[in-house]
């Protein structure tokens, strides 16, 4: 089977992303929050974008994913939505819509499936969200896992370093990940933990892991948009690989404008009426 063989699809589903795992085919993934990204990622060939909760650090110029609201994660869920016609689309249910209580949970999944018109929902937990997760899957919300460093939990851990170096958190994390493949999620992402435990885990449940930070043995990687075209330049952890520098692109384009508009060179003759 090809590297590429996904890339013949007109619409990716949970069914193809499963496809792609027992075939050994890796999975992509990117964050995209406007239409006009969007539109591009999904050109390019992107598997899955995921409207994440990170727009609030992205987009909105929060210091955590926290104070981002459903209403807000629905606006930018149907803006990539419209642009998309092959990518499959999972959006972030934002905290304090889905935690301890599941007919929230549930209410909230609906909202962003009814209004957005995405493909999936994604959650952060394990154990302890197991009854909103089985609430929201019974509705036939497809439902993405998020385990290791969570970033709505963010105050709880107190840092944004590595999850699961200790026997015990890293065996929580396991039966975790089993726990939701059993709850019937169709795939996991494993954000900053050791490789071998990621590695580990993507052997161990047969649903796609999707890794951030989580080493090669995964089944597919995301990375957010802005940290892999250089867009934002302040943040680059061990994990990003930057393919561009468009901060420096963005900045030479506006300073040339600036300059030909307060030198009278734009616009010239031939660019007017």
């Amino acid at each position: 089977m090809s590297v590429h063989s996904s890339a013949n699809i007109k619409r990716i589903t949970t069914h193809i992303l499963q496809e792609m795992k027992n075939r050994g085919e890796k999975i992509s993934m990117l964050t995209a929050y406007d239409f006009s990204m969007a539109k591009i990622v999904d050109d390019a060939g992107i598997d899955i974008i995921l409207v994440g909760d990170s727009a609030s650090n992205v987009m909105a110029g929060h210091e955590t994913t926290l104070p981002i609201t459903l209403d807000q994660m629905i606006y930018h869920a149907s803006s990539v939505v419209r642009a998309v016609s092959r990518a499959f689309v999972v959006v972030d249910i934002p905290f304090g819509s889905y935690q301890g209580n599941s007919s929230e949970a549930l209410r909230s999944a609906i909202r962003i499936m009814k209004e957005s018109g995405a493909h999936a929902i994604k959650v952060e937990g394990g154990a302890e969200i197991k009854e909103s997760v089985v609430r929201i899957l019974s509705a036939g919300v497809p439902v993405m896992g998020h385990l290791g460093l969570t970033p709505q939990s963010i105050y709880k851990f107190g840092t944004y370093s590595v999850r699961a170096k200790e026997s015990a958190e890293a065996q929580k994390l396991l039966e975790d990940a089993k726990l939701l493949e059993e709850c019937g999620c169709f795939a996991i992402v494993l954000e900053k933990i050791p490789a071998s435990l990621a590695k580990k885990v993507a052997e161990s449940v047969s649903i796609p892991v999707i890794g951030i930070g989580a080493g090669g043995d995964v089944d597919g990687q995301v990375l957010v948009v802005h940290d892999l075209l250089g867009i934002t330049q302040e943040f680059k952890p061990r994990f990003l690989r930057q393919y561009a520098d468009l901060q420096s692109v963005m900045m030479d384009a506006f300073t040339n404008y600036i300059k030909d508009v307060k030198s009278r060179d734009f616009p010239n003759e031939s660019e007017s009426y």
